[in-house]
């Protein structure tokens, strides 16, 4: 009985999540009219790209879909980079004060953006960096790097000392032996990080809406910002603004979703 009642309410949980991202892409495929006539639960008469082709022209969205990509996927390479080189150091080297390093690291995740925003925007304007999709990565990096090297760091912390003992004796050096030992057994762990770096910097809107004032250089969810703070849309542009923002996200988690699988599940063996 109790295993039933766990399975029904992972079906109605699965169909809570899943039921307003299908009532967006209905309304996506509709005309205004059959909009206005049906409302936003009726079925489509048939499948009308009106709307998104519309939307995609108005923001240019393969321009802005390029940028994303480019700022979230470069984000979420150097911020795994630096997590590892701050982790071993502070994991397996033991320095000096690790305790409160970690702690400045972890008071870094808990600052909100709006504390951020005018000091990021200072410097960035004054290095020559402002409006450009570099100050963004940088700004990014540093974030999500900060919550990389705290959990990796309790994560090297207990990594198993014989490795590296055995490494040291054939002869490899520190560099070596990061490369070659404990890059490959974390890599499902860095796996994980990378495909939450990436989603988590897809997602983030406020920083890039005053980092990036350019048409050219905005992400999808500034892009998206912007136009429906216009109220240039329709409902059914709207569906589909909204549809066109969230499937790059959830196409780049199941072409991952093997490597965040394998992650879990070596940390909850573990």
């Amino acid at each position: 009985m109790r295993r039933h009642a766990v399975l029904w309410s992972m079906v109605v949980l699965a169909v809570a999540m899943v039921t307003p991202f299908v009532i967006v892409a209905l309304n996506a495929v509709k005309t205004p009219e059959e909009y206005s006539s049906g409302g936003p639960l009726r079925l489509p008469e048939g499948v009308s790209l009106d709307g998104i082709i519309a939307f995609w022209d108005r923001v240019d969205y393969g321009e802005k879909l390029l940028n994303s990509a480019v700022i979230s996927g470069s984000v979420a390479v150097l911020a795994v980079v630096v997590s590892v080189f701050n982790a071993y150091a502070l994991g397996i080297g033991r320095v000096r004060g690790r305790l409160w390093v970690l702690v400045v690291f972890l008071t870094a995740n808990t600052l909100p953006q709006e504390a951020l925003v005018y000091p990021l925007y200072y410097i960035a304007n004054e290095v020559g960096l402002y409006d450009t999709k570099l100050s963004v990565i940088i700004v990014f990096t540093a974030i999500q790097s900060a919550f990389g090297t705290y959990l990796l760091t309790s994560t090297l912390s207990g990594f198993p000392r014989e490795l590296l003992d055995a490494a040291r004796i054939d002869g490899a050096t520190k560099w070596q032996a990061l490369v070659r030992v404990v890059v490959p057994i974390s890599r499902p762990t860095l796996g994980v990080l990378f495909v939450f770096f990436f989603i988590w910097t897809w997602n983030e809107f406020f920083l890039p809406l005053v980092l990036l004032i350019s048409n050219e250089n905005q992400t999808v969810p500034v892009a998206l910002g912007v136009l429906q703070g216009q109220r240039l849309m329709d409902a059914t542009m709207t569906s589909a603004s909204a549809l066109l923002g969230v499937v790059p996200a959830i196409a780049f988690f199941l072409i991952f979703q093997r490597a965040l699988t394998r992650g879990i599940t070596v940390g909850a063996v573990k």
